[in-house]
């Protein structure tokens, strides 16, 4: 029930009701609903503003699933990157080892990929960088599984090739040397006996009587069998494939022939002193991809234990090479 209203008549001094004309209501209305309509848009702007909408709603959350999506995938190819990492740590050090191949390299296999526009695509998004990193390392990822196929590609065909592998390296004394009979001159600097000079001796001298056998240490095909390397006199070189290759000098006669097919144990020749020699014996040389290795670890076809460490001893104390 409205309350009904009075006002002051200055004039008689009364008080008299109030009456309201329809003017009046209607501007009261009208600011009723103007005070209303501000408040509203006041209210939905700010709502706009702050509040998301139902449909933004629905794409955040779509969103935080997402992220959440890529963050797990980050964790499980950090779990595969590291398994990987480990497959190619036995490939390098353990696989490739045992059948003599080179390791791959790491600029090989952590090889980046070219190009500043490769992921332009994933540009102008909140989770720009997520996204990016996610693909970029699965990409590196798939580069590595398949540089790490092709490399168990290689070592089944090396592992197929194992017996011919076995028979290839040089792995006996180039003559009959039973009970170490024969005095070795080690692989290191020795002082030359014509020179008298301090010369690194890439190989191991054997002293023999003039005209003892001298064997093939390996299968493979004779590459030099003549005397025009200076200093070897009479020599042979064999390529036993698998980046081995032999070279027996100062031979008197030569047993075989370039172009030849040797196995291990085959007579190639007779201990002689052509060349740059002071007395008979073989000059024997390992090389192994270019490079003149210690023979002495190449003898464990013929010798115990026992006998190798009392051939490094006796190589050791001679102080001069033959040649």
């Amino acid at each position: 029930m409205s309350k009904v209203k009075y006002r002051f008549n200055t004039k008689s001094l009364t008080y008299e009701k109030a009456k309201v004309t329809y003017k009046e209501i209607i501007l009261r209305v009208l600011s009723y609903l103007a005070t209303g309509t501000v408040f509203a848009v006041i209210t939905i702007f700010l709502a706009n503003k702050f509040l998301p909408s139902p449909i933004q709603k629905k794409q955040n959350r779509e969103l935080e699933v997402v992220k959440l999506q890529y963050e797990l995938l980050n964790k499980k190819m950090k779990q595969v990157q590291t398994v990987l990492n480990d497959l190619q740590d036995r490939d390098d050090n353990i696989y490739r080892v045992i059948f003599e191949a080179d390791p791959i390299p790491s600029s090989i296999r952590n090889a980046g990929f070219g190009g500043s526009d490769r992921y332009k695509d994933l540009e102008g998004y909140s989770n720009t960088e997520l996204m990016k990193e996610t693909t970029e390392r699965l990409d590196r990822i798939t580069k590595q599984l398949y540089i790490q196929s092709k490399s168990f590609d290689e070592v089944v065909k090396m592992a197929k090739g194992k017996e011919k592998l076995i028979a290839s390296i040089p792995a006996i004394m180039p003559l009959n040397n039973k009970n170490l009979k024969h005095a070795p001159s080690g692989y290191g600097w020795r002082t030359h006996p014509i020179y008298k000079t301090q010369e690194f001796h890439p190989g191991m001298d054997f002293t023999a009587e003039q005209g003892t056998p001298i064997y093939a240490t390996g299968d493979g095909v004779v590459e030099i069998a003549d005397a025009n390397a200076q200093g070897y006199g009479n020599h042979v070189v064999i390529n036993h494939g698998f980046g081995y290759q032999t070279l027996y000098g100062h031979m008197s006669k030569i047993a075989t022939a370039s172009g030849k097919k040797v196995k291990r144990g085959d007579l190639i020749g007779y201990v002689g002193s052509t060349g740059l020699s002071t007395g008979p014996h073989v000059h024997y040389e390992v090389i192994k991809n270019g490079e003149k290795v210690n023979p002495i670890n190449f003898y464990y076809n013929d010798l115990s234990p026992q006998e190798y460490q009392l051939m490094l001893e006796l190589s050791s104390k001679s102080t001069q090479s033959y040649d």
